[in-house]
């Protein structure tokens, strides 16, 4: 299986597994996805496994960016057990609502679930995107991006995160410039994007 760990390891200081961690399973591959169309109303569910298949069928999902007080931005190194984009740093937190739940709930549910934060999602921009991952399936997504300040430190769950950090803007924008294939596809569009079009929703408040 293809790894970000193929390539040389960046500047910055990574936070290994220690005792502020715990282990929780908290997905499945038979948990139900919502399947939305391209204006994002809901037309079905489908196993999350199956909405991975192939090219991907297009559903509902979130993106959670995490600053500290000095304004830097949580990453987590994705579990090595990941069918897509395993041991790949992506931002701090990103997964999908369930049905019948609005979606800051499920950002503030998923982020107990990964970090041990209890976190006040703003929403920032919503858009769709499909990436594919070598044969092991894609990510198709209609996919909402909020953000969150003044973050302490996470307890993370280690069977969702391998490794994580805190960094700032520049760094982060060096590093993605110097090795982007250790990023997932979908938190450089992201980042781009906050960083492009949304400056005061990133800065320190």
């Amino acid at each position: 299986m293809f790894s970000a760990n193929a390539f040389p390891r960046l500047s910055g200081y990574t936070r290994p597994m220690s005792t502020a961690t715990r282990f929780e399973v908290v997905s499945h591959d038979d948990e139900p996805l919502i399947l939305v169309d391209g204006e994002d109303r809901e037309v079905g569910t489908l196993d999350k496994a199956s909405c991975h298949d192939g090219d991907g069928v297009l559903h509902r999902a979130f993106s959670l960016f995490v600053f500290n007080a000095e304004g830097e931005t949580l990453l987590q190194k994705r579990h090595r057990d990941k069918r897509l984009w395993p041991e790949f740093w992506s931002n701090a937190c990103c997964s999908h609502p369930r049905r019948g739940e609005e979606l800051p709930q499920a950002v503030v549910r998923r982020a107990d679930q990964e970090l041990g934060l209890a976190v006040e999602p703003e929403f920032v921009f919503k858009f769709q995107y499909r990436a594919t991952f070598v044969d092991a399936g894609s990510e198709f997504e209609l996919c909402s991006v909020f953000v969150s300040h003044d973050s302490p430190r996470p307890r993370v769950n280690a069977a969702e995160i391998a490794e994580w950090r805190w960094i700032s803007p520049d760094d982060l924008d060096r590093e993605i410039e110097v090795a982007p294939a250790q990023f997932t596809p979908w938190f450089k569009i992201e980042w781009k994007r906050l960083r492009t079009d949304f400056p005061a929703q990133i800065a320190p408040p």
